[in-house]
């Protein structure tokens, strides 16, 4: 299954240490720039 993911669901993933659910659960996940920024950019202070 592919989905596009708003950055709420990532965020909430990482600061819990369980990002690897998203690879066992979902083929793909299409984020847009605007939440790549807010996560990845943003989010490297996490």
């Amino acid at each position: 299954m592919r989905v596009v993911s708003d950055s709420s669901p990532l965020i909430t993933l990482a600061k819990i240490g369980r990002l690897e659910l998203l690879p066992q659960l979902y083929q793909a996940i299409t984020i847009t720039p605007e939440v790549y920024a807010e996560v990845v950019v943003s989010g490297a202070g996490l």
